[in-house]
């Protein structure tokens, strides 16, 4: 053999994919050896958790939840029930006030001197003119400047109504009482808006949220006929003066109420409503004639406006029944339109102003002598020119030799020296004689209410005797240092006219409810004063001021019938100083004076201009006026002639 080794044979291999060929290991027996072979990669699998725990964590968050609101749903339908209920009510129903009717103020004969008429509440809801809800920012002020002229009110003041404080605001009101003509005017305006936002996108209707609620406005048919009687209502409908004040709650009456459910401002007819109905006021009738008053009124009107004095009144009086028939005053105002009323003029002046009645008053220091029996109408009286009595020196009201005068002419020429010596008579001593005057003027309501209950009515100034100063106790007997009211004065002389037996003053004849059912006054309280014997004789006396040719009041006769009455000329008190200046002239008296029926005083105020004498000015006023009463009245001429007393003898 040769030294090479043979040639190896070359064993071909697997092929390329097959399985290896195990290799046997050496050695006898030996097994073959596995090869290591590439096993095939398998695809890989995304394995899922389990999905319970996931599912019992939803599950439990559900749970809390439901468990959440179930807790919520028995809080609001059982814990706060009542309280949820009660804001969605608050939220979805409205209510509004119905206003009552305002009742009637009439005169004697049922006439209308006050009414009420139909009338408009301008409302709004605010909450439908914010932003949110007209997608505009400045809708308030929109709406104020289409509203300012209408209403006659200033634009910033609707503005801040119609954008209240608080946002939740759904009720505001805009103006109170308009007529049916405003509101019509909004409402036209209103209509047009939306018709025009219905078809450009760009027009806002502004005024969407602008409401009326029926209402009614007071209205004086007369004008300023009877307004110081009558007075006025003021802006929250409420009397603000007059009888309307002091029978406030009879004419009102009482409002109602609805209550109605609302959606963007308009009622829900379908969800119902509550009602509460308003009950009308009373009407009241007052003892006012119409046209007596009417007759009054012009009267001092024209008085006081040729004397230019400050101002005047005239008191009409039923002397039987103590029924107020006229009280006028001037200057007036008209209660429809207060905004030209001059605010001096707007009371009753005829009740509220306290003044020195001077003269006229000299009639009850004549009933105290007459009564007490101390003197007659024939009773001699020397009047001197000049009078000492304690520290003054006192004067009638012009220069005269001394006057040999009756009783009666000591009233007929209203001489204050002759009346302060009469009334010296009442007593031992001067202050007892003070003390009786005092009586007979508290007795013939001096110092006193008059009994009308009237707003602002003044019961005059009468101090006691014991406090009389020096002065006073000469100077009252002729109605200087006492002060009344105009009514008080012509109650005085009603008094006399009706027999010595005052009746108390009445303006108010009654009220008729809203069934219909008259319900009269309660009657007048009376008070015998004097005798009626004293009472006839004081009508003969005052007889001779206006018939016998030395008397003061000659221009207050009237053809055909028998006048008694007395002048007034008074130092007036300046309200503004407090100090005399001017004077306070009068005339009152009665008329038949021997069948009496009516009484008529008139007062006016610091006269410029012509006669400041009361028998010169307020006599003509007393005869025009007590003239129409009489023809309206129908009061015959009695036919019997005046007494004709003595006023003068010769010494």
């Amino acid at each position: 053999m040769s030294d090479r080794e043979p040639p190896r044979r070359r064993v071909p291999g697997p092929a390329r994919g097959s399985r290896p060929v195990a290799q046997r290991r050496p050695g006898p027996g030996g097994r073959p050896v596995r090869r290591p072979t590439a096993r095939p990669v398998p695809p890989q699998v995304i394995r899922l958790g389990s999905p319970r725990p996931r599912l019992r964590m939803v599950g439990l968050a559900l749970t809390l939840v439901l468990i959440a609101f179930v807790v919520r749903l028995l809080q609001v339908q059982a814990v706060d029930a009542s309280t949820y209920a009660a804001k969605a009510e608050q939220n979805r129903y409205v209510g509004q006030v119905l206003a009552a009717e305002r009742g009637e103020i009439t005169d004697r004969a049922g006439i209308a001197l006050a009414s009420s008429e139909d009338a408009y509440d301008i409302t709004a809801d605010p909450t439908m003119f914010a932003r949110k809800q007209l997608k505009i920012g400045d809708g308030p002020e929109q709406a104020a400047a289409l509203l300012a002229p209408i209403l006659g009110q200033e634009q910033s003041d609707l503005v801040a109504k119609l954008r209240p404080k608080n946002p939740d605001t759904r009720y505001t009101k805009l103006a109170s009482r308009q007529t049916p003509q405003v509101w019509k005017q909004i409402k036209d305006l209103k209509s047009a808006l939306a018709t025009k936002a219905r078809t450009d996108s760009a027009t806002v209707n502004v005024l969407a949220g602008v409401f009326s609620v029926p209402s009614s406005k007071r209205v004086y048919p007369n004008g300023d006929l009877a307004a110081g009687i009558l007075g006025w209502v003021n802006a929250e409908g409420k009397g603000g003066g007059g009888v309307e004040q002091q029978l406030n709650a009879t004419l009102a009456g009482k409002d109602g109420k609805i209550r109605y459910a609302q959606s963007g401002g308009r009622q829900v007819p379908t969800a119902g409503s509550t009602e509460t109905p308003a009950v009308p006021g009373s009407d009241v009738e007052l003892t006012i004639d119409r046209d007596i008053q009417w007759a009054a009124q012009n009267a001092i009107t024209e008085q006081v406006r040729a004397s230019k004095a400050d101002r005047g009144y005239v008191i009409v009086q039923d002397t039987r029944t103590g029924e107020i028939l006229a009280m006028a005053n001037s200057p007036g105002f008209d209660p429809n339109d207060l905004s030209k009323a001059d605010s001096s003029a707007m009371g009753n002046a005829a009740l509220q102003d306290a003044y020195e009645p001077g003269s006229t008053a000299k009639v009850m220091s004549m009933a105290a002598v007459l009564e007490e029996n101390v003197a007659t109408p024939l009773t001699r009286v020397t009047v001197p020119n000049r009078l000492h009595r304690g520290d003054r020196l006192f004067q009638d009201d012009i220069d005269h030799p001394t006057w040999y005068l009756t009783l009666n002419g000591v009233l007929a020429k209203s001489s204050n020296i002759g009346t302060i010596l009469a009334t010296g008579q009442l007593g031992k001593t001067q202050a007892q004689a003070n003390q009786v005057l005092y009586s007979y003027l508290r007795k013939f309501g001096i110092g006193s209410p008059t009994g009308l209950g009237f707003p602002g009515e003044t019961k005059g100034i009468l101090a006691p005797p014991a406090t009389w100063s020096t002065s006073q106790q000469y100077t009252i007997p002729f109605g200087q240092g006492v002060s009344v009211n105009a009514l008080q004065a012509a109650s005085v002389y009603s008094t006399i006219a009706n027999g010595g037996v005052r009746v108390e003053p009445t303006l108010i004849r009654g009220t008729q409810g809203p069934d219909g059912r008259f319900i009269p006054a309660t009657a007048p309280q009376k008070t015998r004063v004097i005798s009626q014997k004293t009472a006839k004789t004081l009508a003969r006396m005052l007889e001779s001021v206006v018939d016998d040719e030395e008397g003061t009041g000659t221009k207050a006769r009237i053809p055909g019938y028998r006048v008694a009455g007395k002048t007034g000329t008074a130092n007036r008190v300046d309200p503004a100083t407090g100090k005399y200046r001017g004077y306070t002239s009068s005339f009152a008296g009665f008329a038949p004076a021997d069948k009496p029926r009516v009484t008529v005083y008139c007062a006016i105020q610091n006269a410029t201009t012509g006669s400041y004498f009361g028998g010169q000015i307020c006599g003509p006023v007393f005869k025009q006026v007590m003239e129409f009463a009489l023809k309206s009245l129908q009061v015959p001429p009695t036919g019997a002639k005046a007494a004709n007393l003595p006023v003068s003898f010769a010494p």
